[in-house]
């Protein structure tokens, strides 16, 4: 007799989907047999990594049999010197949505609420809805969010509020006065998750740094990755910064070893090589005015963005598109799952890789 399986898991993870990423080019390969596939789908960095990253995993390469420190001490402490944080603030995830995890299984559990914008981070209701809490959208503005329209979805409830700045996948962006206002209005029995995952993509001096608001809202978990400017996201290495005592509460619920030994070695000399981060800054500075004004000679809009992506307005149906794009070879991501139908939103590229979508995107229309 067979056994309704789906029935058996909780309740939470009977309602969830699982997470769609972007389409891998092997995958497109396989299914139209093509070649010379470019992939703008995933917010990868088109420059790879430093080139420090593959001398340190050769390093590492012959102490594979043994497991890497369960605490990444070297990692820590590479970031605390960089960020002039204490290492008992910091806990590291396998990329950081394993940090966002950590949030969820340490401090929500049924009954409690927490709050996130309309077309945020997907992530963010996984989480939410796997340990059977309850998640709270409140209405974008302007495709991004409404911290007042958030401040005032606070209830006795609540238990985590989730920002990304910038957001994933509008790009939009929330600026440093209405940052602090909002901190100064949230209780602080309430955490406020800062995901900054493309903080390092950002070119301007007045964007806020979650860093600085440690010290005056111990509420205050700011959330970082490798896997962006840092090109590591094959090796998935995330991290997190918080108060030490929620720094403690997050460690209980870690898996042991949930940092690889080369992901380790890796981060460290990424990390170290910032003349490689801002050359990244710089070819999607210049990569996203390409795609902007490219896509406006076609006639489209796009919302301004500080990530490495913009979501092009199709003034029709996006998945259309974006199936005509894959047949061109030319990967994107289409965000109906966000609720933006029109929209695809395109990884900024190298100028080859820009030019290739712009052609393929003029021949699609």
């Amino acid at each position: 007799m067979a056994c309704d399986f789906i029935a058996l898991a909780s309740p939470g993870v009977q309602k969830l989907s699982p997470y769609q990423p972007g389409k891998p080019i092997e995958e497109l390969e396989r299914e139209l047999g093509i070649s010379d596939i470019i992939k703008l789908a995933s917010n990868e960095n088109p420059l790879g990594c430093s080139p420090r990253v593959f001398t340190a995993i050769d390093s590492g390469l012959s102490e594979l049999a043994l497991y890497p420190d369960g605490n990444g001490f070297i990692l820590k402490q590479a970031l605390s010197d960089f960020y002039h944080r204490p290492i008992a603030e910091i806990t590291l995830g396998n990329g950081s949505n394993d940090i966002l995890e950590l949030i969820g299984r340490a401090f929500l559990q049924p009954g409690d609420e927490a709050i996130y914008a309309q077309h945020s981070f997907a992530v963010y209701p996984l989480v939410v809805q796997a340990v059977g809490a309850t998640g709270i959208t409140v209405p974008a503005r302007d495709w991004g969010h409404d911290l007042p329209a958030m401040a005032k979805a606070i209830t006795e409830k609540t238990r985590v509020i989730f920002i990304a700045n910038p957001n994933n996948p509008t790009g939009t962006w929330v600026e440093k006065d209405e940052l602090e206002t909002f901190l100064n209005s949230v209780p602080g029995n309430v955490l406020v998750v800062l995901d900054e995952a493309y903080g390092e993509y950002v070119d301007a001096n007045d964007f806020p740094d979650g860093l600085e608001y440690l010290s005056r809202y111990p509420n205050v978990i700011v959330s970082r990755t490798f896997s962006k400017a840092y090109g590591l996201a094959g090796l998935r290495v995330g991290y997190a910064f918080a108060h030490p005592d929620i720094t403690n509460v997050l460690n209980r619920v870690r898996q042991p070893f949930n940092v690889n030994a080369l992901a380790l070695r890796a981060a460290v000399a990424a990390l170290q090589d910032q003349d490689f981060v801002a050359r990244s800054r710089a070819l999607n500075t210049a990569g996203m005015r390409q795609i902007t004004e490219g896509v406006q000679a076609l006639g489209l809009s796009v919302i301004p963005s500080r990530g490495n992506f913009l979501c092009v307005h199709l003034k029709r149906a996006g998945l259309p598109v974006y199936e005509a794009l894959l047949r061109q070879g030319v990967i994107v991501r289409p965000v109906t799952n966000y609720g933006m139908p029109e929209y695809l939103r395109i990884t900024i590229g190298t100028p080859d890789e820009n030019n290739r979508f712009l052609s393929a995107l003029k021949a699609v229309l």
